[in-house]
C-alpha cells in the first residue's frame, strides 16, 4: 500500500514516515500543498495524510483540488483544534481529522480503518459497477433509472444526478458548495439553495419517512452524505 504524507514539519513526517513503514506501508512525502497535489494526480496511492497548515497553498485547498479528481481516503492532520476547521476539512472530502498530538500508532490504526473500509467499498462497486446498492436502494446508471426496494421511483435530471453522484462515494460528506459546483458546473449561476431543494425532493421520493432520513444524511455546519 502506497501513502502519501503532505506534511512540512521535517520531524513530524519523519517520525510518521517511519511508524507506517515499520507497519509495512510504502510513504512518500511532499513538503508543500503544491507539491502534495502533484504528486497525488500523478502518483498512485491508496491513502493521503494532510496537514492543514502548509506552504504554498494550505491542507483545505489541496484536499479540495485532489478530491476532485481523487477518490481515494484522506486523513487529515492538524494542531487546529476548532469545530470550523473539522467541519470544514470533512465538507472538503476529508474521510478522517486527527489532532496533533497524537500517537503514532493511533495514526496506523486509523490508516488501517480507512484502508480496509475503502477496500470493501471499492470491492462492491468492482463487482457490478454500472449498478450501485446500497441497503434497499439501488441506483442503475447506464438506464438513469432508480428503485427503492426494487420499486421504481421517478427522479428528476439534476436529482438523479445528485443521488448518483452520492451513492458512489457512500459515507463522504460533501458540502452544498461542492455539490452545487460538482452538479451544476462552476459557471452555473444561482445559490446553495438549489442543493437543499434538490435533496429534500430526493428525500421525498426514496425515504420512507423524509424527516427522519435512513439514506441521505445532514450534517449540520458540513454538508450531506450518504450512508452505508
Amino acid at each position: 500500500m502506497n501513502i502519501l504524507l503532505i506534511e512540512d514539519e521535517p520531524l513530524i513526517a519523519k517520525l510518521q514516515k517511519d511508524y507506517l513503514e515499520i507497519s509495512g506501508f510504502a510513504v512518500d512525502i511532499a513538503a508543500d500543498g503544491d507539491t502534495g497535489i502533484r504528486q497525488a494526480l500523478q502518483g498512485d496511492y491508496n491513502l493521503i495524510i494532510l496537514d492543514i497548515m502548509l506552504p504554498v497553498l494550505d491542507g483545505f485547498e489541496a484536499c479540495r483540488r485532489i478530491r476532485a479528481q481523487k477518490d481515494i481516503p484522506i486523513l487529515f492532520v492538524s494542531a487546529r483544534k476548532e469545530d470550523a476547521d473539522k467541519i470544514l476539512a470533512l465538507g472538503l472530502g476529508g474521510d478522517d481529522y486527527m489532532t496533533k498530538p497524537f500517537s503514532p500508532g493511533e495514526l496506523v490504526a486509523r490508516v488501517k480503518a480507512h484502508l480496509s473500509r475503502y477496500e470493501r467499498l471499492r470491492g462492491s462497486r468492482d463487482q457490478d459497477a454500472q449498478d450501485i446498492r446500497i441497503g434497499g436502494l439501488r441506483v442503475d446508471l447506464p438506464a438513469r433509472r432508480v428503485f427503492v426496494n426494487e420499486k421504481e421511483v421517478n427522479l428528476k435530471t439534476k436529482e438523479f444526478d445528485l443521488l448518483a453522484f452520492m451513492a458512489a462515494h457512500p459515507n463522504q460528506v460533501f458540502s452544498k458548495e461542492h455539490l452545487f459546483e460538482r452538479i451544476w458546473g462552476l459557471d452555473s449561476a444561482g445559490d446553495l439553495s438549489t442543493v437543499t431543494v434538490h435533496i429534500r425532493k430526493i428525500r421525498e421520493k426514496i425515504e420512507a419517512d423524509p424527516s427522519d432520513p435512513k439514506y441521505i444524511e445532514t450534517l449540520w455546519g458540513a454538508g450531506y452524505r450518504l450512508t452505508v
